[in-house]
């Protein structure tokens, strides 16, 4: 099937802004620096402004690396079944080597939220563990910031089906365009200008949480009692930063958040989710944990709750915090009353937490950062690093001081503080 063309020439000049974007603000490639891109075939108009754009701003090669849903539904309704733990360890280690060699990553997110829906889940969860463990050595590389990384998205027919659902093929693929291009920031005469003001923004609130040093978060809201502890020697953080490179980035377009690291082991109470996880093709909807010394000891979903049990199921660190994340609830993307099903968009409506793998780029270097040093001072470590949203307009979250006094944050789902 011949990859969807947008023919609007509204669209097509939001797709080269947004393409100009993801280069100068997302990556700001540097002048001989190779680029890695992975992307949905359907994302190719996108891809083919980006590589244009990288180019031109003088990267040495831009390499990508197109996915196909229908050869994805083709393994899962043909393999032999004794096939779904293997994964492509040499793709990955050769993407590793890349990041070790300095290569940009540039992640184009657009694929079919229900793509394997109806697939046989225990086939799902055994390629997803395959893949997750080939590309560890990677996604360390990432976690850790070593290099400037970028993740965009681009709308697709099959995305654009789930989010405007009854709508004609074309309006639908318009109207998800005009959505992304709204959140992504990019519908402004000067794109980059207007990112470095919200950079501004975000670095501001950053600067406030880690200057507070609070030891603790506290979440209340309907079905929602939870206190995180964070972890020793943990760093807000938001909008663009400096990779370990040396490049100025911004790792996520769109963003709405500050972000740091809980500690894995102090996480206590109940959270219920505010909004539904599209994952791996199913819709986990009002999910409902207990957790117990930063362990999930007990979860439910009205729906999807085989996948989510699943998924705790990946290994220990699966079923404690890597991330939390502070978002107002008057964000554009939650303006939009829109439900992406797409971790990118919705994180960005909503605060959320995040199972799994920690960011070290949120961890000072005080104390070290070694894989030993980060675990001792909380950091979790897993093969998986899924988001999911607990905030909302019922939301509100305090501050807890090492002495234990508490410092209102954020009330009714917003900042009790401009900053």
């Amino acid at each position: 099937m011949a990859a969807f063309r947008s023919t609007a020439p509204h669209i097509r000049e939001g797709i080269d802004r947004l393409a100009k974007t993801a280069v100068h603000v997302g990556l700001n490639v540097r002048h001989g620096q190779q680029v890695i891109v992975t992307a949905p075939l359907d994302a190719v108009e996108l891809v083919r402004r980006i590589t244009e754009h990288a180019y031109a701003a003088g990267a040495s090669l831009v390499t990508t690396l197109y996915g196909d849903d229908d050869a994805t539904l083709a393994r899962y309704r043909h393999a032999p079944e004794d096939t779904f733990d293997t994964a492509a360890t040499w793709l990955a280690d050769g993407m590793a080597q890349g990041f070790r060699d300095d290569a940009a990553r540039l992640a184009v997110t657009g694929g079919n939220p229900s793509l394997l829906k109806g697939q046989n889940p225990e086939r799902v969860s055994r390629a997803s563990r395959a893949a997750s463990i080939a590309n560890r050595p990677a996604l360390e590389i990432i976690t850790s910031f070593a290099v400037n990384w970028n993740i965009v998205a681009a709308a697709t027919p099959a995305w654009a089906a789930e989010v405007f659902p009854g709508e004609p093929e074309d309006v639908a693929v318009t109207k998800l365009w005009e959505a992304i291009f709204a959140a992504s920031r990019v519908n402004g005469a000067d794109p980059v200008a207007e990112w470095a003001a919200h950079n501004e923004q975000l670095h501001r609130r950053a600067a406030d949480l880690n200057a507070r040093r609070f030891a603790a978060l506290r979440f209340k809201g309907p079905g929602t009692d939870l206190t995180l502890g964070l972890a020793d020697g943990h760093l807000w953080v938001g909008g663009s930063s400096e990779a370990k490179n040396g490049i100025v980035c911004n790792p996520n377009i769109p963003t709405e958040e500050v972000f740091t690291t809980p500690h894995a082991q102090r996480a206590e109470g109940r959270v219920r989710s505010t909004k539904p996880l599209s994952y791996q093709g199913t819709l986990i909807e009002n999910i409902e944990v207990v957790f117990k010394d930063g362990r999930i000891v007990e979860a439910h979903a009205t729906q999807g709750e085989d996948v989510l049990r699943r998924v705790l199921d990946t290994d220990e660190g699966a079923r404690r915090l890597g991330e939390v994340a502070l978002v107002p609830h008057s964000s554009p993307i939650s303006r939009s009353g829109l439900l992406f099903r797409n971790t990118l968009f919705d994180e960005n409506a909503s605060s959320h937490i995040a199972l799994g793998q920690a960011y070290s780029e949120c961890m000072t270097e005080e104390g070290g950062r070694s894989p030993e040093d980060l675990a001792r001072r909380g950091a979790n470590s897993s093969l998986i690093h899924i988001d999911w949203m607990i905030g909302s307009a019922e939301t509100d979250v305090t501050g807890v001081g090492a002495d234990g006094g508490e410092t209102p944050l954020m009330r009714g789902g917003e900042w009790v503080e401009a900053v």
